[in-house]
């Protein structure tokens, strides 16, 4: 059964860090829909003084932090000793687990463009307090499919035939690929029917459902479009997908280049401030009295 379109949110602009001016395409207030996703930030930018103040040290706990770069590099550390730069193609996977101090200073590249994107996922309660993990994995570590018709997909995590990603043992068993098709293409993509499923368009345009104008119900809130409005959907915009095994998407005249993300739900309370997500406000006081006490860290390298 083909996933049918709950809603097409726009990104909406957001300062996060020192000062960084970003693009949230989903955060907080969505946190349901998406599970077991928290938010998705997109921090394309040509201007350096919109990203070069950065994301100073900062604490994480209870989530995993995604960063994937397309242009520019991405200078990180954290409390267990990890240095490293993040360079185009570049993804960096991140299980704060039990609770991790970080930094990541966006850098540009010479031309001063900066480009990338960072997924948060959230933890079940039995994983909250895990050890923290750190995959750097190399742009020449991504495998890419290339399929009939010019349709490229570099595989983050998950499996297309036989080629897998390179992210594997993910508590939430996430598919994330980078796919690229050229106009006047269809694409069927399989999914896990008990997965939540998302796309976001980083590239040019198509129609993400058969139906071109799918929506049979209202959709509310000036975050949204219309109930007019059909299934094309462009740079920038995310689609959220209802229940089903598979989702078709069509170009015309333009290519589309989307993420597709793909997780399964942890249907858990979510108790969230900040850069720490736990199950409960009383978890949530522990791990922020900890940070300010200096026991916030349970494991170093």
């Amino acid at each position: 059964m083909e996933r049918k379109i709950i809603k097409i949110l726009k990104s909406k602009p957001a300062i996060e860090g020192a000062g960084v001016h970003l693009r949230r395409a989903f955060g907080f207030s969505e946190v349901p829909m998406f599970d077991p996703f928290l938010l998705l930030d997109d921090f394309r930018s040509d201007i350096p003084e919109y990203y070069l103040k950065g994301f100073p040290w900062h604490p994480h706990r209870g989530i995993e932090t995604i960063t994937y770069v397309l242009n520019g590099k991405v200078e990180h550390g954290d409390s267990m000793g990890n240095r490293g730069v993040i360079t185009p193609g570049d993804v960096q996977w991140m299980t704060a687990g039990s609770g991790i101090i970080h930094q990541e200073m966006p850098k540009g590249d010479s031309n001063g463009v900066m480009g990338g994107f960072q997924l948060w996922a959230n933890l079940p309660a039995s994983n909250k307090m895990m050890s923290p993990r750190y995959r750097d994995v190399k742009s020449s570590q991504i495998p890419e499919v290339n399929l009939n018709d010019g349709i490229r997909i570099k595989i983050i995590s998950g499996r297309i035939g036989k080629t897998e990603g390179p992210v594997k043992d993910i508590i939430i068993d996430p598919q994330y690929i980078d796919v690229s098709i050229p106009p006047g293409t269809t694409y069927i993509h399989p999914t896990n029917k008990d997965h939540n499923v998302f796309a976001y368009v980083i590239d040019g345009m198509g129609y993400f459902c058969k139906e071109k104008n799918p929506f049979t119900y209202e959709m509310v809130g000036e975050n949204y479009f219309d109930l007019e409005r059909d299934s094309y959907v462009s740079n920038r915009s995310i689609v959220l997908f209802d229940k089903g095994d598979a989702i078709t998407v069509i170009t015309e005249g333009s290519p589309v280049r989307f993420l597709l993300i793909s997780g399964k739900p942890i249907g858990e309370p979510v108790a969230w401030y900040g850069p720490i997500v736990m199950n409960t406000q009383d978890e949530l006081r522990t791990a922020f009295d900890e940070y300010r006490n200096g026991t916030f860290i349970r494991h170093r390298n």
